[in-house]
């Protein structure tokens, strides 16, 4: 009992520790915190609100690219405000973004130097207190305690989970250790006590960035620089990730003892199986496999890419005429669709094109399956060279059972695009 009265004791002297730096903490750097708000033109009303934290004494201020998307898209509807501490608010400029690690720089007008961040040269250790700030639900400024453990596991585009809780309105705030130094921007939450951030080594380099264009004065940031900004590191990142996935081993695993599928070997592409194994009055056996990366790249409200969908759909008829089957494996194939959300305004239609695959090895073995198939392509209307990928394909050879395959890729290029459905295709076959 007198340990555990000793323990007690320990943690609640640990937590009025943390209280005590937290508000120590807040009192220093509070001068530098921002709201972050988009207004929109037209009724004067707020569209979007984060946070910020000025990272120059010249006033450039950090945030989150979602933060301030609505106007990196449609600067003419809206504009950029800041609101201080002290209550005062004035306009800002957008002059750079990272969509890939959802970063974004504005610049407020300041007169004087300021005071302002520093970031640290250092990462966290595992364990770590760290303390979050930032402005949840229009509700003021706020820190929060929390533990650093790391970086995200199975993650493509590096994220540190954090134990603490990021409220949506802390976006784009910072989170800084015990020397009130930036190790990570507050970007997202997946419950309570569970947080992401990006780390503080992705903000060097945008700002760093920045710092170099903006010494050539003859370069003004405007709107199409943005979007020429944003377009090649998308297609900088898909080319990274495609290149990831093809140059990978691609290892052959059986689908219900029947069917030949690849598993991409990425820990950042997960996998997930189901089956009707359990329903004994089924009069179709289906199993399914499902991989997919769990990312994606936000550009946009109702626009996001950068995510890879795989699946496979293995069903066998147990007491059908071969006709009533065809109909049930036709409405399964019916099911696919964009494994990412885009509106008509960034992307076009769907253009598709339909073919019957007959491996040239059909006539050799048994093993080869022939298909039909339908590949679909949309093209990105503001990232020229960028195209949303639908792949589907049914088995045709066999009347009581079938394989359907599928895949969506969001944002890759032709020749990537192109490799990965050879690719695909050659790795499927029949047990």
């Amino acid at each position: 009992m007198k340990v555990f009265f000793t323990l007690i004791f320990i943690l609640l002297s640990y937590n009025a520790f943390a209280d005590e730096q937290a508000e120590a903490i807040f009192a220093q750097l509070t001068p530098s915190l921002y709201q972050i708000k988009l207004i929109d033109k037209a009724s004067g009303e707020k569209s979007s609100i984060g946070s910020g934290f000025q990272i120059s004494e010249d006033g450039i201020i950090a945030t989150n690219y979602h933060v301030i998307s609505s106007y990196a898209r449609h600067p003419e509807k809206y504009r950029i405000e800041y609101l201080d501490h002290q209550g005062n608010t004035d306009e800002m400029d957008l002059v750079s973004v990272d969509v890939i690690n959802d970063l974004a720089l504005v610049k407020r007008t300041v007169t004087n130097a300021m005071p302002y961040f520093q970031i640290s040269d250092e990462k966290p250790i595992k364990g770590e207190q760290l303390f979050a700030l930032g402005n949840p639900h229009d509700l003021g400024m706020i820190v929060v305690p929390g533990t650093y453990n790391g970086l995200k596991k199975e993650s493509f585009n590096e994220r540190i989970h954090f134990t603490g809780s990021i409220n949506s309105g802390m976006s784009g705030g910072p989170v800084v250790n015990n020397k009130e130094k930036v190790v990570g921007i507050n970007v997202a939450t997946s419950g309570n006590q569970i947080g992401f951030l990006v780390p503080h080594d992705k903000l060097v380099t945008l700002f760093n960035i920045y710092k170099k264009q903006s010494e050539n004065v003859s370069t003004l940031v405007t709107h199409d620089l943005i979007k020429q900004q944003i377009s090649s590191q998308l297609i900088a990142n898909q080319n990274k990730l495609m290149d990831a996935l093809l140059n990978n081993t691609w290892q052959s695993k059986e689908l219900a003892g029947k069917a030949i599928i690849p598993i991409i070997d990425v820990p950042f592409i997960r996998c997930w199986g189901d089956s009707n194994a359990d329903k004994s009055d089924a009069i179709i056996e289906a199993v399914v496999a499902n991989c997919t990366l769990d990312e994606n790249t936000f550009i946009a409200a109702h626009f996001f890419t950068g995510n890879i969908e795989i699946e496979f759909s293995y069903m066998r008829a147990k007491d059908l005429s071969d006709n009533k089957f065809y109909h049930l494996y036709q409405k399964q194939i019916s099911h696919a669709g964009a494994g990412n959300v885009a509106s008509k305004d960034d992307v076009t239609e769907y253009q598709c094109r339909h073919d019957l695959i007959t491996p040239e090895s059909s006539a050799n073995t048994t093993k080869a399956m022939n298909n039909k198939s339908i590949l679909c392509t949309r093209a990105y209307k503001d990232y020229v060279g960028l195209f949303d990928v639908l792949y589907l394909s049914a088995s045709i050879d066999k009347n009581q059972q079938g394989l359907v395959s599928h895949f969506t890729l969001a944002g890759v290029n032709q020749k990537n695009a192109l490799a990965f459905t050879s690719k695909f295709m050659e790795a499927i076959s029949w047990k």
